[in-house]
């Protein structure tokens, strides 16, 4: 519950990362200690450099950022693995929440395991984990700094049902304060008693009481509200407008009252309520599966056999899975046990218990987006996939996919993590693969993407295998066939 004690204070915050282009403007809210607040807006709207600027990674152009007292500490758990700390072993990765070496600090992890339910060899490496695994190990290091100020950055992201339960369980518990991005509604409605709403429009900062729905409905209500309010000014303003010519041609005394009803109308124009616009949502769009030669048999990868991972031990299994055109795989399983490892092989083309003929082009949907090169710019990202380049087919694509002028000359380092995964989607368009890989494709995507995506995906007509723990997105594509690794 909490109290009346201010812990993060935000004053007239101003932020841009390039000059002229605000991402905040003049941003004013508060934090109470013991509050459980969710952050909600627009994939790169700018949440995640909200974050940085409480934890002192970014400073504003203007305004304040206080913590209240301010020693206050923060600790905050990222939406990915962070790629200097990916060679390191679990025990030297906790070591860096630290200013020097704890001498309990093996005792120190083992506590914090049994909160976000984990159980791994300290001296394994985090990159070997899956990414479900490296969700857990990011908010565990967040955890065992025991912060005042808990901030969660798309915390059940590559996280099964069973992780996102016990993550729910100890935030309903938890008795400090904590401030959450995520785009899982029933995991926010479960816990959160506030939410801050970075609007993408005006660079402000809308602050609500309540849980996620009962914001969205209150926006809701607020913007029917509004647009009945100008409605009534519209008409005004027509028919005040009309009587004035009318008089005005009439001339004599009757061209003064012709002034008066058009500043009548004037009047009721300035009155006009600014209304509070929707986050934009992508365009309807369509994967068009490769074409291939008459002669082809149709048969796009066959997999034989699969490691996987149990109680820590690896072990091959046996297995025929033969991917045919129009064919929709789900691959299922708990966290850990060799999803993505799999996914990887079948991209890679390079176990010989994997095939997949030469002509196939292999659309992969990476978890970490791993696979795009943080250095190159955007443009030159989509560029690269297309089979015969067209640059008005690929400016006219990204645009669907909320990618304009400006964030197409960015390197990918410096665009959100939504941003990403909806560039990841925007290749895949232009790349017309045989054979789609999607390894999480909800990650980091704004939930009003998503019945979007869900309509693309069950509409394409290659061959697909997909990763994912929504339950909900999974039930909107058809599936064919549901591969269950633990059942092997």
């Amino acid at each position: 519950m909490a109290d009346n004690n201010v812990v993060l204070r935000f004053s007239d915050v101003t932020f841009e990362y390039e000059h002229g282009k605000k991402l905040l403007d003049e941003v004013t809210f508060s934090i109470r200690s013991g509050s459980r607040i969710t952050l909600m807006g627009q994939n790169g709207a700018g949440k995640s450099s909200i974050l940085k600027m409480i934890t002192g990674e970014l400073t504003p152009a203007d305004g304040s950022v206080v913590r209240v007292p301010p020693d206050a500490t923060v600790a905050i758990a990222r939406q990915v693995m962070p790629t200097e700390l990916r060679d390191l072993t679990i025990r030297e990765y906790f070591a860096t929440a630290f200013d020097r070496v704890e001498y309990s600090l093996d005792k120190r992890i083992q506590d914090v395991f049994e909160i976000v339910n984990l159980s791994l060899p300290l001296d394994r490496v985090v990159n070997k984990l899956s990414g479900g695994q490296q969700a857990r190990l990011l908010l565990a290091h967040a955890l065992i700094q025991k912060p005042d100020l808990l901030l969660l950055d798309e915390p059940t992201n590559n996280l099964d049902q069973h992780g996102i339960d016990h993550l729910t369980g100890f935030l309903v518990m938890y008795d400090k304060t904590v401030l959450v991005i995520s785009h899982d509604a029933d995991f926010l409605n479960a816990f959160s008693d506030g939410v801050l709403y970075l609007d993408v429009h005006t660079k402000k900062v809308e602050q609500y009481s309540g849980d996620y729905n009962d914001v969205i409905e209150e926006i809701k209500a607020r913007m029917e509200r509004e647009n009945l309010v100008n409605a009534r000014m519209q008409r005004q303003i027509v028919q005040k407008r009309a009587q004035a010519e009318v008089f005005a041609h009439k001339g004599g005394k009757l061209r003064g009252v012709a002034k008066r009803m058009r500043g009548v109308a004037e009047v009721a124009e300035e009155n006009l309520v600014e209304v509070r616009r929707e986050d934009k949502t992508i365009r309807s769009f369509n994967i068009l599966a490769q074409e291939f030669d008459i002669h082809f048999p149709g048969k796009v990868a066959e997999i034989r056999s699969v490691t996987i991972v149990k109680d820590h031990r690896a072990t091959d299994q046996a297995m025929e899975l033969v991917v045919r055109k129009n064919m929709h795989v789900l691959l299922a399983g708990p966290n850990g046990i060799g999803k993505s490892t799999l996914l990887n092989s079948i991209v890679q083309n390079q176990s010989p218990h994997v095939t997949i003929p030469t002509e196939v082009i292999v659309g992969y949907y990476q978890q970490d987006f791993g696979n795009l090169n943080p250095k190159k710019i955007a443009y030159d990202t989509l560029k690269e996939v297309m089979v015969k380049y067209d640059e008005h087919i690929l400016r006219s694509t990204a645009a669907g996919f909320l990618i304009d002028g400006a964030l197409l000359t960015r390197p990918i380092q410096s665009l959100s993590e939504g941003q990403k995964g909806l560039l990841s989607f925007c290749r895949l368009v232009l790349m017309r693969p045989g054979l789609l890989i999607l390894d999480e494709p909800t990650n980091h995507i704004n939930f009003r993407h998503l019945s979007v995506l869900a309509a693309a995906l069950d509409a394409y007509e290659g061959g697909m295998i997909m990763v994912s723990h929504i339950p909900e997105f999974v039930s909107k594509i058809r599936i064919d066939t549901t591969v269950d690794l633990a059942s092997l």
